[in-house]
């Protein structure tokens, strides 16, 4: 009895609490006056909970099974992922113009979600095993070849979200000893990028030129250091050149469109801004406390689009208000603080890294979905973990939260 002690019962708790409020969210948005089953399969809160109870069974085997098997079968799982993925493409239903699910008629499966489980441990498994940190660029293509193959069988299909997901590891990698040179030049890439999009390439590169000569004149005493302003401005160059040509070139009317709408360049409420549009309508007409549960009249009456997955979080703002949301949001924190605490005290860094890969991705999906359906980042179709519908998305989030408390369980053993 003593070894169920040595689970985080504090973590359990919060994920019951996330997993409680989601079928709720989920209840509330489907719920259908002519069906008041709370476990019927014809509905969606019924094929929630079904996976509900699946998701906490499966969390329960991997508690009492041996650790040492996540380490002994990581690339198992991690090539048996990437197989699912291969086969998808081939049997796989085509759903939304994407051809990422196999279809078994009441349920789906999303093999891309079973993909973030298996690369996980797979990098885990190599970065342990050969004592590597990142710090040392070989290392580092290695990691990242891990993690380009199942991005490049998703974009296959093609689901640019889930894909988008993977690079969420760049928290962790920044833990296992990543350059902190690299994540600056990420940052400065991404502002450069979004100021080319607002202001146009023109104005940019006059910025970008105007701050390598003060960089030049305050380095004037350092010839070497005056070529970083030089090459800044190459570098700057390039990345206004290419975002230009990307945006003038490459994406679709529709994608400039969502874009522009996200930067607030244009305003389009009946075309590619609706979704947005009703999501900003619902969260706000909730007010300070919300309408009530099972009265929010926006989502009630559908008219947000995809309310029970991706912009579930409008139900939470409407029914529940600021205060409802709010403590969604400090409930989802409480989650990832307690997962970092628990992450530096493992003895092993393979379940170091599963702790903080479980946080990246966990982050990278509350940050975007909720930030998406406020209207500050792009509708890119991110789920919200354990509120969105989906039994795919429930399952492996519960998979990689499960694992990581049963290796923290085992910290004082050896892998």
């Amino acid at each position: 009895m003593k070894k169920y002690y040595s689970f985080d019962w504090i973590t359990i708790t919060i994920y019951l609490i996330l997993v409680l409020g989601g079928y709720l969210s989920i209840y509330s948005s489907s719920f259908n006056i002519t069906d008041t089953n709370y476990m019927s399969l014809s509905q969606l809160y019924g094929k929630q909970l079904f996976f509900i109870v699946l998701s906490i069974l499966t969390g329960v085997f991997i508690l009492i099974i041996d650790s040492r098997i996540f380490t002994k079968m990581g690339y198992l799982i991690y090539i048996v992922t990437n197989v699912l993925l291969i086969l998808v493409l081939i049997f796989g239903k085509e759903v939304g113009g994407a051809k990422a699910w196999f279809d078994f008629g009441l349920f789906g499966l999303q093999p891309a979600e079973f993909a973030k489980y298996g690369t996980v441990l797979a990098i885990a498994k190599y970065l342990h095993d050969n004592d590597i940190y990142l710090n040392k660029n070989k290392y580092l293509i290695h990691v990242i070849l891990l993690i380009s193959t199942p991005v490049f069988l998703i974009l296959l299909q093609p689901d640019a979200g889930s894909a988008l997901i993977f690079f969420s590891l760049i928290i962790m990698f920044f833990r296992e000893g990543f350059p902190l040179i690299y994540i600056a030049t990420a940052i400065t890439v991404i502002i450069i990028a979004i100021l080319t999009l607002l202001f146009g390439m023109e104005s940019i590169i006059l910025m970008v030129l105007l701050a390598s000569v003060i960089l030049g004149l305050v380095l004037k005493n350092n010839r070497k250091r005056i070529m970083a302003g030089f090459l800044f401005f190459i570098f700057g160059a390039l990345i206004i050149s290419a975002v230009q040509f990307s945006y003038t070139n490459i994406l679709g009317n529709h994608q400039k469109e969502r874009i522009d709408i996200i930067l607030g360049k244009e305003t389009n409420t009946l075309g590619s801004g609706y979704n947005l549009n009703q999501s900003l309508i619902a969260i706000g007409s909730g007010g300070l406390s919300g309408k009530g549960y099972l009265n929010g009249t926006q989502t009630k009456f559908n008219f947000v689009p995809e309310q029970n997955t991706d912009f579930i979080f409008c139900t939470v703002g409407e029914e529940l208000g600021f205060i409802g949301s709010i403590f969604v949001i400090i409930t989802f924190l409480a989650l990832i603080i307690r997962l970092i605490i628990l992450s530096e005290k493992q003895t092993s860094r393979f379940s170091r890294i599963v702790g903080y890969s479980l946080v990246s991705i966990i982050f990278a999906h509350v940050f975007i979905n909720i930030s998406m359906t406020i209207g500050i980042m792009p509708i890119i179709g991110i789920p919200l973990p354990f509120f969105s519908y989906g039994g795919s998305s429930l399952l492996c989030f519960s998979m990689l939260l499960f694992t990581f408390i049963k290796l923290d369980a085992s910290r004082t053993k050896r892998f």
